[in-house]
């Protein structure tokens, strides 16, 4: 017998080569109907492999993202199969799940796949699928593994076969299509109920643009219709609401093929948000003691070779800029944090000076592949809400809780308030990326931990997604749509004051290295613009939103009136414009509706012989007609309110 323990510290004892499924068959039917695959041990295994010694399990279903990884890598290889029984002779690259379903990389020679195919491919996916096929794993050695794929002619594969050590392949079954893979897999095809093929794409074999180019078919899965349908729906929802459409309609920014990809230009009224946002963090900042300061946009490539940057970021960055002297080197800089610990090493510094806190929305530059640009949301230059706070060891806490409390605030301001902190550490089985002691980790990775525990944070905890220099706690927000994205970030960090050798003076008289904290609650200034956009659909908080109203006059013979109330308007600090072009006054409210403007003040021979004017709430219509007092009071309450 083995013992097999639950998530809960609960032992239960099973015969030895029991799987996962026949452990939740012991428990419910219904909960082994639903098990994908299973933690076993805190590796994700198939839910039908034998379990013949001791373990931890935890049972995955779709509500679990390692099972829907399963879920979809499965599909991957269901598509696969398909693809083989509709295209004779189609070789096979790489088939991972991503994010949103999965992708296959295929080379089907001289016959190019469509997207009008994609149908078709469906339907005989769906056909399989119904065979309820196990899928079933293999252990093979290396000259078996060589030997299969040497017949069938897939030089994909036998590339894959030729780096892995003989003893760790194995292949993977269902009904008539094997796989090299690792796995795992749900336990038949029978549990993929819902297909839809998304799109096709081109790319190279490894990456490599010497290489041969393949198709990428990407796809997405479900166990129900229904999901699929809601699925479906969402997708449709966040086309309506994408910042690259939205930041074009409502002239927030632009990009130019001049000036260069991935390189955002911010028009008046995208760059009267991004101020606003600004400015009401720089508010903050000051009441919580912090000093802004501004440093150059290159440096000297020393100075990134001390931080390591230019360890972690050279191949992805800029290349250094040759000056006229012989072999003086300048860098585009890819993060802030060194410019700040010169800023400390400047003097010499007391205790009595610490915490010290340096902030700066300073823009910073990587290299990112074309490939990879998005809008706002992955570009090549971009503004950190930057500030770095030099503190003692027995200060840190303190200041992270500090930290913790502006991000939260900041979070709140904008209306992202349903998030999750991710308490990202290093991965103990890759030190190579990581730089410092395990001392000096084990002491900033404690620091995150306590701190969000006593504040009763909710978290979750991710290795491996740690940065180079430290551990941090990230921000995970959730949009109108449901979505996850990373915006703020706090870091500890012992590594950076060592390798610039920062120093303070402590009350002993002794000198000691202070303790870095990194913290950007908005993140990137452009990421987190492109989140906000989708995440109100362009219809920005009032206190935000560049355009507060248009004054709509019916004709010309009302401007006087109109520009009044505009210069009333201003002296309280309500921000609008009169339209005044010679257009009917429908086709003006139509335009100030898609224009995403708050209200439109309507004036007319009746309205200037009132003293009023009449208002119109975007999305509500007619509010009915105030004064300009009476105007300015709904304002205020309604800014109150959001």
């Amino acid at each position: 017998m083995i013992n097999i323990t639950f998530p809960d510290g609960n032992v239960r004892q099973y015969e030895k080569g029991t799987t996962a499924l026949e452990i939740a068959k012991s428990i419910s039917h219904g909960l082994a109907k639903n098990v994908l695959s299973a933690k076993v041990n805190g590796e994700v295994w198939d839910a039908t492999r034998p379990i013949n010694e001791d373990a931890t399990v935890q049972l995955l279903t779709w509500n679990d993202t390692a099972g829907k990884m399963t879920f979809w890598h499965s599909s991957a290889h269901l598509m696969a199969e398909a693809l083989e029984a509709l295209y004779p002779g189609v070789k096979f690259g790489i088939g991972p799940a991503i994010d949103n379903g999965f992708y296959y990389d295929v080379d089907t020679g001289d016959r190019q796949i469509s997207s009008d195919e994609l149908p078709k491919i469906e339907k005989k996916m769906l056909e399989l699928a119904r065979q309820k096929n196990e899928y079933t794993r293999k252990e093979v050695s290396k000259k078996e593994a060589l030997e299969y794929f040497e017949g069938k002619g897939d030089e994909y594969k036998l590339e894959l076969i030729s780096e892995l050590e003989d003893g760790t392949i194995t292949f993977y079954e269902q009904g008539k299509f094997v796989d090299l893979c690792k796995g795992p897999h749900i336990p038949d095809t029978g549990k993929i109920k819902a297909i839809k093929l998304m799109s096709l794409a081109g790319a190279y074999w490894r990456g490599d643009e010497t290489r041969q180019q393949l198709t990428r078919i990407y796809g997405v899965t479900f166990p129900k219709q229904k999901e699929l349908d809601e699925y479906l729906h969402l997708l449709e929802e966040a086309k309506k609401r994408d910042h690259r459409k939205l930041g074009a309609e409502l002239e927030l920014f632009m990009f130019s093929e001049r000036v260069g990809m991935g390189l955002p230009i911010w028009l008046p009224k995208g760059n009267a948000v991004r101020d606003r946002l600004m400015a009401f963090l720089k508010e903050e900042q000051e009441k919580r003691g912090y000093k802004l300061v501004a440093t150059p946009h290159i440096g000297k490539k020393d100075l990134y070779v001390t931080s390591g940057h230019y360890e972690k970021y050279g191949e992805d960055s800029f290349q250094p800029i040759h000056t006229p002297k012989e072999g003086e080197e300048f860098l585009l800089k890819p993060m802030n944090c060194p410019h700040h610990c010169e800023i400390f090493a400047v003097r010499p510094r007391s205790y009595k000076e610490l915490p010290m806190r340096v902030a700066e929305f300073g823009t910073v530059y990587r290299y990112e592949q074309s490939g990879e640009l998005h809008g706002l949301s992955r570009v090549r230059g971009f503004t950190q809400d930057d500030a770095h706070i030099f503190c003692t060891s027995e200060q840190l806490k303190d200041e992270f809780l500090n930290v913790l409390d502006l991000t939260k605030t900041v979070l709140s301001k904008v209306g992202f308030e349903d998030f999750t902190a991710q308490i990202s550490l290093r991965d103990p089985e890759k030190p190579e990326k990581y730089i410092g002691t395990d001392e000096n980790w084990e002491k900033a990775e404690s620091a995150i931990i306590e701190a969000t525990k006593e504040v009763g944070l909710k978290t979750v905890t991710e290795l491996g997604e740690a940065a180079f220099y430290g551990p941090k706690l990230d921000f995970m927000v959730k949009d109108a749509l449901g979505r996850s994205w990373q915006l703020g970030t706090i870091q500890v960090d012992y590594n950076l004051p060592d390798r610039f050798e920062l120093e303070y003076t402590g009350s002993d008289n002794q000198p000691h290295r202070p303790v870095m904290i990194h913290r950007a609650p908005f993140g990137s200034m452009e990421r987190f613009m492109s989140i906000l956009i989708e995440h109100t659909a362009g219809k920005f908080p009032l206190w935000l939103t560049p355009e507060q109203y248009a004054i709509l006059p019916i004709s010309d013979n009302f401007l006087d009136y109109a520009k009044e109330v505009e210069t009333a308007l201003a002296a309280q600090d309500i921000r609008g414009f009169i339209d005044d072009r010679t257009e009917s006054i429908g086709r003006k409210i139509r335009d100030t509706e898609l224009k995403k403007i708050p209200l439109m003040l309507i004036i007319g021979e009746k309205e200037v012989e009132a003293g009023q004017v009449s208002v119109r709430k975007q999305g509500e219509g007619d509010q009915g007609s105030m004064s300009v007092d009476e105007f300015v009071a709904y304002f205020k309450k309604m800014a109150e309110e959001e």
